[in-house]
């Protein structure tokens, strides 16, 4: 009761703040929804500056823009997740640098930019000097493609979605590089674990991904995120956003499947000989990839930025975005700081036969279950996309085949564990019967 009577008081405070900005951010939406803040060249043009000159302006300062936030999101992010993951092993966390310990990640950078450059004499010194802006890179690019609010999105491409799988491999040719240039056998065993694990977990993670694309029918990121506006993805295949998000828990690298920098294994994997802002730039990609990860998840399965008043104040769908992305990110952090690290062999068995079979099965299933609901005219007209009555009939079907898809695999699951225990156990049962005649 006490510890009820401590949290009810932060849960009305923060709802009273969220409240105070929510209308802040609508009322400075509203004034500037549909003028420059949309339409940073056209007022430029309109204010007497050269078409060309306000269009290579608008595209620098949205460059910049992209490529700052998330930059600047990771240094708050990992004092978040500090906090969290102190939270959960009954600790406090970072308390002594600034208020509550905010000024921490700062000096982790101060020191981090103090330390020496060294490069190892035997590494091949370009490719080890590349790897670590390569790693952020990556995790930048995807941002490119993100629909922040209904007017703002860095380029919509009709292929945002292949964009984004191809540009997040990047990621593991750059831990590739690392471990391979930095002339040290625990780097290079890291970087084998690379080839075994990342690539591994692309496959289930792409054939998740065929799901929204195929039920927005388009891979832009701003089509998937306004075919959600009458039902998010979430709702209706939920067994595809569960594989998506494990699968994106695995190419980060993170808990449970932390096997390319296992600290008890490897001495940090593939990154040993790195040190100072080098080292700092794999951590920082790592950070940012993992909310990237939950930017994604909104996107793709739970309507993006849509939301209340989303289009007359576009910061409140900025908002929105976020604040969905916080929720999936919360649940990375969960998963990993509360389940052991698995084995190599267990993680390679997680992917190959249970993950990825399940993957095409659900592409499968959903491709049927999408060409049944419009031959039988349950899909929503094209004017009613947006209505969330209009949705229901598709979205009922496409849960209950993901219902049976799930119950199906946990019978096989379970039946698969009763025949390994019992096989387990027969000879120590044969062994105790004694034999006929004794």
């Amino acid at each position: 009761m006490n510890g009820q009577r401590r949290i009810l008081p932060k849960i009305i405070g923060l709802v009273v703040l969220l409240a105070i900005v929510g209308g802040g951010i609508m009322s400075l939406g509203g004034l500037t929804g549909q003028e420059c803040f949309n339409n940073a060249a056209g007022c430029l043009v309109a204010s007497g500056a050269d078409p060309t000159l306000a269009n290579l302006v608008t595209i620098a300062l949205g460059v910049t823009l992209v490529a700052t936030f998330p930059l600047l999101v990771t240094i708050l992010l990992i004092w978040v997740e500090r906090k969290i993951a102190a939270r959960i092993q009954d600790r406090v966390g970072p308390n002594r640098v600034g208020p509550f310990g905010l000024i921490q990640p700062i000096a982790d950078v101060l020191k981090l930019l103090g330390k020496e450059n060294i490069t190892p004499a035997g590494a091949d010194k370009l490719i080890y000097n590349i790897a670590p802006p390569l790693m952020v890179a990556s995790v930048l690019l995807i941002w490119a493609v993100i629909p922040f609010t209904p007017y703002h999105v860095g380029a919509d491409l009709d292929i945002g979605a292949l964009f984004f799988v191809a540009v997040a491999s990047i990621g593991t040719l750059s831990v590739m590089m690392a471990g391979w240039s930095s002339n040290n056998k625990y780097a290079l065993l890291g970087s084998f674990r690379v080839v075994a694990q990342l690539i591994s977990y692309e496959v289930p993670l792409a054939l998740s991904l065929l799901v929204p694309v195929m039920l927005a029918g388009t891979m832009s990121l701003v089509g998937i995120v306004e075919a959600q506006q009458g039902m998010w993805y979430v709702f209706m295949v939920p067994l595809s956003a569960f594989l998506f998000f494990i699968s994106s828990q695995a190419e980060t690298g993170r808990a449970p499947f932390d096997l390319l920098e296992a600290e008890s294994e490897l001495i940090a994997g593939f990154n040993i000989e790195y040190s100072g802002m080098k080292f700092a730039m794999f951590f920082a990609g790592e950070f940012m990839h993992v909310f990237t990860n939950g930017v994604l998840m909104a996107v793709l399965f739970t309507g993006g930025w849509s939301g209340p008043f989303a289009y007359e104040a576009p910061l409140l769908a900025l908002v929105w975005l976020l604040g969905k992305a916080g929720i999936w990110y919360f649940l990375s952090l969960l998963v990993r700081n509360t389940l052991p690290r698995l084995r190599i062999d267990q993680l390679m068995n997680f992917n190959w036969k249970f993950l990825v079979p399940l993957s095409v099965a659900n592409v499968l299933v959903v491709a049927l279950l999408l060409r049944i609901i419009q031959d039988t005219g349950l899909a929503p007209a094209p004017e009613l996309a947006t209505d969330f009555i209009a949705n229901i009939p598709q979205t009922v079907v496409l849960l209950i085949g993901n219902i049976v898809m799930a119950v199906v695999t946990l019978v096989m699951l379970r039946n698969q564990g009763r025949a390994a225990r019992l096989a387990a156990d027969e000879p120590a049962g044969s062994a105790a019967v004694p034999a006929v005649g004794d």
